[in-house]
């Protein structure tokens, strides 16, 4: 490994999040940091079919309360095809932490996404985070969402 690169096994991202203002600015903040977004959508129904189409996905970052549905469904999908799930809410409920790699809540700073996705990935690799970010839970990582390698990517 050269110095400044860092292989990651989270690359491709979907975006769940029906408040326009915090998907854009999430898109931007991924893109900016190296990440692919996938899709960025607002609805259960579309996220679940992104999560069903050939679309490769490392992770779902998540709200939990869409417009048309609860993003536990969008959870459940994402379990089933052994990706990693983020809640990213303000209102996060017991019963998704089987669901999920991790929650943040909202609101939270830029700085703290990428935080909690890298000690997500960390988790998923057996290593050790050594601080957490800001208003970030991690779980124990479900059965179901093992990540696969992704393609090296410069994070510089």
């Amino acid at each position: 490994m050269l110095f400044g690169r860092k292989k990651r096994s989270i690359v491709r991202v979907l975006v769940v999040e029906d408040e326009p203002l915090i998907a854009f600015d999430t898109e931007h903040l991924l893109s900016d940091a190296s990440y692919q977004i996938v899709a960025t959508v607002d609805r259960v129904a579309e996220a679940i079919a992104v999560l069903r189409s050939d679309s490769d996905v490392d992770l779902v970052l998540l709200d939990v309360n869409l417009a048309d549905g609860s993003g536990l469904d969008v959870a459940r999908a994402a379990g089933e095809r052994g990706v990693a799930v983020l809640f990213v809410t303000g209102n996060f409920p017991a019963e998704a932490m089987a669901l999920a790699a991790g929650c943040l809540a909202k609101p939270y700073q830029q700085r703290d996404l990428i935080g909690a996705i890298e000690a997500i990935e960390a988790n998923i690799a057996g290593r050790k985070t050594r601080r957490l970010p800001t208003g970030f839970r991690l779980f124990a990582i479900p059965d179901a969402a093992p990540v696969a390698p992704g393609p090296e990517v410069d994070a510089r």
